[in-house]
């Protein structure tokens, strides 16, 4: 895990819980609106990566670190392993992991903490809803009615958790995830020599399968993706998702996204050689 980077912003006793999200110039809009709904907390650290070149802003109440991109681009890996370490530093009992993306429904926080409370040796995932073009819900009650879980992934009842069966390891997500911090250090956080976009959390889930660290889900603790444009393939990943998809398959004995990589293939970008995933052109 990354060494701890110089830190910005407020200072404080060892706090409850802190909340680690990355964040870049690309989605500073979307992280600004995430940190309005987080502040005010008691006993509540938010921790933010920056994973840019240019340098870190300084946010009100909010510790900044910046963890520069490296030769293949963005540091996922390195930026939540860097979060979790300056949490971990200030004494924080709960580590709940959100991307920018994401704002953190009204029960978030508490769900992810009664389930540490129950399960302190587990990692601990809730449901996410991806909010359409437009909407744009900033208070509980518009958060509550614009709630609608992605089918992909379980989403049991507020107050209710279930371990993942070995079928669903793989269905972890990482825009929002939690756990105590025995259990990340036992995870060995993330695999630094990922870096760009893509799987990353695959590996993560493969090593909490690995080491025998139950992935639990979380009924209630809801994040809501706010909308931004992307495109379906990720064109603009694909590099990134065949040189971090060939690296997992190397570990792993298997290609992560796989649903991208067929849709590559249907589009006539890519075609499988050997076993292996190569452009159809330069």
């Amino acid at each position: 895990m990354s060494e701890n980077p110089p830190a910005t912003g407020p200072l404080a006793a060892p706090v409850e819980v802190a909340v680690i999200t990355l964040f870049s110039a690309a989605r500073l809009t979307h992280a600004l609106n995430q940190f309005t709904l987080l502040a005010g907390g008691t006993g509540r650290l938010v921790v933010a990566v920056w994973l840019d070149e240019a340098e870190a802003p300084v946010v009100d109440g909010v510790t900044v670190i910046r963890v520069p991109p490296g030769r293949e681009g963005l540091r996922l890996a390195a930026g939540r392993n860097a979060g979790a370490a300056e949490a971990l530093r200030r004494g924080a009992r709960l580590l709940v992991f959100l991307d920018a993306d994401c704002l953190p429904g009204p029960e978030l926080l508490e769900r992810y903490a009664e389930a540490r409370y129950e399960h302190p040796e587990s990692v601990l995932c809730g449901p996410v809803t991806y909010l359409p073009e437009g909407a744009a819900p900033r208070t509980p009650d518009g958060l509550r009615a614009a709630t609608a879980p992605h089918a992909a992934r379980p989403s049991l009842p507020p107050g209710e958790t279930r371990a993942a069966t070995s079928d669903e390891q793989r269905l972890f997500w990482s825009l929002s995830f939690a756990c105590s911090p025995q259990a990340w250090v036992r995870s060995q956080g993330f695999d630094e020599t990922y870096e760009g976009y893509g799987a990353e959390d695959t590996d993560f889930a493969s090593r909490l399968q690995q080491r025998g660290i139950e992935l639990r889900w979380v009924g209630g603790a809801h994040a809501y993706h706010q909308y931004h444009p992307t495109s379906s393939p990720p064109i603009q990943h694909l590099d990134d998702i065949l040189r971090n998809g060939a690296l997992y398959r190397d570990r792993w004995g298997s290609w992560p996204m796989e649903g991208w990589l067929k849709a590559f293939e249907e589009a006539d970008v890519i075609r499988l050689r050997h076993g292996s995933w190569e452009k159809t052109r330069p």
